[in-house]
């Protein structure tokens, strides 16, 4: 099993968290992104988007994230990432979603490199424009939070694997986590589970 990987991508943190709660052994192999190494034709090869993270496994070569955390809850369903029953599966997908489809899509690198080199925007605009969409779609998940230890309830689950990378990034931009106290009190919870710990990138 091989994770195509760079540390800061938060897409990537999800499946290298979701890989340690379920014990599997994996190579790593990573990828200078602002360098572009993304895009070197034997990486396309393997994914064709030229994103990380992908993951080859068996014959399979896999991208998208929440698409690999799918594969591998159906293959190694222990313990399991997405729930069974159908109204904990939609809330759970309903808060992974709003991380993975409203907040993380408009932040990954590659729109952070447009706003900057293509549309001439400095710095603090791009900072700006990162945080302002964090702040959003954190305001959406404070109210779907469930009362529990973490997101996914007792144990941690695909929502978990997604919000924590999502915070470690909000806080690496210094977005103001003042009005999101429950969220981000589950995030450092989650966090702190061993399996989180370990696919964290390097402290802020």
């Amino acid at each position: 099993m091989i994770l195509h990987d760079f540390a800061l991508s938060s897409a990537s943190y999800r499946v290298r968290i979701v890989l340690n709660l379920k014990g599997l052994d994996y190579e790593k192999r990573s990828y200078a992104l602002r360098a572009g190494e993304q895009r070197a034709p034997d990486y396309l090869a393997v994914n064709p988007a030229g994103l990380v993270p992908a993951l080859e496994v068996n014959g399979l070569r896999l991208g998208q994230s929440l698409a690999i955390i799918e594969y591998l809850d159906a293959v190694y369903p222990e313990p399991r990432m997405i729930p069974a029953d159908p109204i904990e599966r939609a809330r759970a997908m309903e808060m992974a979603l709003t991380i993975a489809c409203d907040i993380h899509p408009l932040n990954n690198l590659r729109i952070l490199k447009y706003l900057e080199n293509d549309l001439g925007q400095d710095q603090a605009a791009v900072d700006t424009w990162y945080r302002h969409w964090v702040e959003a779609g954190f305001a959406t998940l404070e109210q779907l939070l469930p009362d529990a230890p973490y997101a996914g309830g007792d144990a941690p689950n695909v929502v978990d694997a997604c919000l924590v990378p999502q915070m470690y990034n909000a806080r690496r931009f210094k977005t103001d986590l003042t009005p999101f106290p429950r969220l981000a009190a589950i995030a450092d919870h989650a966090a702190a589970h061993p399996a989180f710990a370990t696919a964290a990138p390097p402290p802020l």
